[in-house]
């Protein structure tokens, strides 16, 4: 994958997170729900899951989202990628982080998406935003999704890894050169600290002290739910296929 270098580099990097960075949810919830919707059949997933998730320590994330995605078990290609396109158009974003996004487009930056859901639809979502580079979690989906299908979870230190295998020239003492950094999470810290700038969005009241400490801005666009139970709720309603728009998607 080839990159603009010396003269014809960006004047800089602006590196985007997705979920509930971009958007108040996190996508893997929203394209279960799409799917489920259309393909009921595949709830089966669900005591699958739910006799794993007292065994996520052990798993680790990666193991647990490979549990999660057999949801997509035997999925065709095809399908999927059907899937991702027409979920990419449906998604709504927070406004502030449009803009911002635009901003740096107006500056000649680079934009870069990074994000741990999978890669099969977050090149969708970057292509709809006009990212130059969309990075995700790698899913094995030749031939078909398997019932636990292989992955190489895009997450924390992972990204900054990838980073500098796709880009070395744009590292100088193990920081990204004229880089900003958007995220709501703790998880990127690692990507935040090749960044000379950040935004946090959302951040919680860990995250808003080292970033106030840090001298970072700080963002906080409105989300959809009214409380912890209402988010739990829907998040219920999203991870089971019920319901129209639980994300309110449509409202916003």
């Amino acid at each position: 994958m080839a990159f603009p270098t010396d003269s014809t580099q960006p004047r800089g990097i602006a590196l985007f997170d997705l979920d509930g960075t971009l958007l108040p949810w996190d996508c893997q919830v929203l394209f279960c729900h799409r799917v489920l919707r259309r393909e009921g059949w595949r709830r089966f997933y669900l005591p699958v899951f739910l006799l794993f998730v007292p065994f996520a320590k052990v798993l680790g994330a990666a193991g647990l989202k490979r549990v999660f995605l057999s949801y997509l078990w035997r999925m065709p290609e095809a399908e999927l990628a059907s899937h991702a396109r027409a979920f990419a158009q449906e998604l709504t974003f927070y406004p502030e982080l449009v803009a911002e996004i635009e901003h740096h487009r107006s500056k000649g930056n680079l934009l870069v998406l990074t994000s741990a859901s999978p890669e099969f639809y977050v090149g969708e979502i970057g292509k709809r935003l006009g990212f130059h580079l969309s990075l995700g979690t790698p899913v094995e989906t030749e031939g078909g999704v398997g019932f636990f299908p292989d992955l190489d979870n895009h997450k924390g230190s992972a990204k900054v890894d990838r980073l500098r295998e796709l880009m070395p020239e744009r590292f100088k003492d193990g920081h990204l050169k004229n880089s900003h950094g958007y995220t709501d999470s703790t998880a990127d810290l690692p990507l935040l600290a090749i960044c000379k700038t950040a935004t946090l969005v959302n951040p919680s009241a860990e995250l808003t002290d080292l970033g106030r400490k840090r001298g970072w801005n700080i963002t906080r666009p409105a989300r959809p739910w009214t409380s912890k139970l209402d988010r739990c709720m829907r998040i219920a309603a999203l991870v089971t296929g019920i319901g129209h728009d639980p994300a309110a998607l449509e409202k916003r």
